[in-house]
């Protein structure tokens, strides 16, 4: 039994183009629930034959329900990866129906990473976000001056499952108690943010590793506001959001930066066209599965994951301007897939790019690596 983590870590790469290197034969077996529920962790079963009888070019893919299903195995079927070395998210599990128009879409330059749209990065540390990160009721509570303070997306990620954050909407957050504003002490604090200081370092604040290797422990060193606010621990799917507030972000989300060239394309538009089944079925394979069923996406791989080209939606902007309204209703409603197909349609099905039985098949190979994901997530 390896972690699942093998299949799909940047680190595990040498790993990976290890076994096929050096292998006659190699079986994977990937679980639906489970195998260790109270450890939280995914796990697969590797069968490596004939060492040093290598390179094989395949490997066979099979699946059980748990460990008790090792005992009567299906047949499995054979995978062949273009790169060994690559993520083998989605090993035997994607079918070449769905990854096809993955494919030609990638290769025809009408979908593209999203690193071509622009730079990931991590958010703030601050040390201690309980601290640091305050609502408007507690800074009415504590004095702390505004020239003080920093508009901040709250904490967590929940508030950014729509298009955009605007300011409105940081508005009502901060009245229903979220924290919409970072502590940010000028060099030489007010009598107010003094006290807060001297209320943190008797709390022990300053002793959090973060805080200790600031030269000022109160100081957290700032990330420019980002024009994309990027969720990367998703129940569903990844989100792209508008960051029209002009927040700075916490560690617990990314920002991403556009290129001066496609700047005001993608902070209009590229949270609403990356809402299509295929950029959601990439994001399951570039990403990794976290205890309780999360998908998690760091910098480096969202990188890789597949947007539509700032071409494609430069083309279609007014008819995905025309559908905006609607996605967004579907979005604050929970309707996710319902906006997803909106979305297709203006995307992909009216301009020829796909055709409804090839999209059919992106949308079923999602649905089924999100079924298995969120299955394995649930304890047994």
């Amino acid at each position: 039994m390896l972690p699942a983590e093998l299949l799909s870590v940047n680190y595990a790469a040498p790993v990976r183009r290890f076994l096929f290197d050096h292998f006659r034969s190699l079986e994977i077996v990937l679980f639906e629930e489970q195998v260790f529920p109270e450890a939280e962790a995914d796990v697969v079963l590797l069968l490596a034959d004939g060492y040093n009888l290598g390179p094989t070019d395949h490997a066979t893919i099979r699946q059980a329900k748990n460990a008790a299903g090792l005992a009567d195995l299906e047949i499995g079927m054979q995978w062949a990866p273009v790169d060994p070395a690559g993520k083998w998210t989605g090993a035997g599990l994607v079918s070449p129906a769905a990854t096809m128009p993955l494919a030609r879409l990638t290769a025809g330059k009408s979908f593209i990473d999203l690193e071509s749209w622009g730079d990931t990065t991590l958010g703030m540390v601050t040390g201690n976000n309980r601290y640091f990160a305050l609502s408007p009721a507690r800074i009415k509570e504590l004095g702390i001056h505004r020239n003080e303070l920093l508009r901040l997306s709250p904490p967590g990620s929940s508030h950014l499952r729509g298009l955009v954050l605007s300011d409105d909407m940081l508005k009502r957050l901060g009245r229903e108690g979220k924290a919409t504003r970072m502590f940010y002490p000028a060099a030489e604090p007010s009598a107010e943010a003094q006290a807060y200081i001297d209320a943190g370092h008797a709390a022990g604040v300053d002793q959090a590793y973060k805080c200790q290797v600031r030269k000022t422990w109160y100081r957290v060193p700032l990330v420019a506001p980002a024009d994309l606010l990027l969720t990367c621990m998703n129940a569903d799917t990844p989100r792209l959001t508008t960051n029209l507030a002009g927040v700075r972000h916490l560690n617990s989300i990314h920002g991403v930066y556009l290129k001066d060239d496609v700047r005001e394309l993608g902070r209009e538009l590229l949270p609403l066209a990356s809402l299509n089944s295929i950029t959601l079925l990439n994001a399951e394979m570039v990403g990794r599965t976290y205890g309780g069923g999360i998908l998690k996406l760091e910098p480096k791989e969202a990188d890789q994951w597949t947007m539509p080209s700032p071409e494609l939606v430069r083309s279609r902007a007014d008819e995905l301007r025309s559908i905006r309204d609607k996605v967004a209703r579907k979005l604050k409603a929970g309707q996710l897939i319902a906006a997803v197909r909106l979305v297709d349609q203006a995307l992909l099905l009216d301009t020829g790019h796909l055709a409804l039985e090839e999209i059919e098949h992106v949308r079923a190979a999602h649905a089924e690596l999100t079924r298995r994901r969120t299955t394995r997530g649930r304890r047994g």
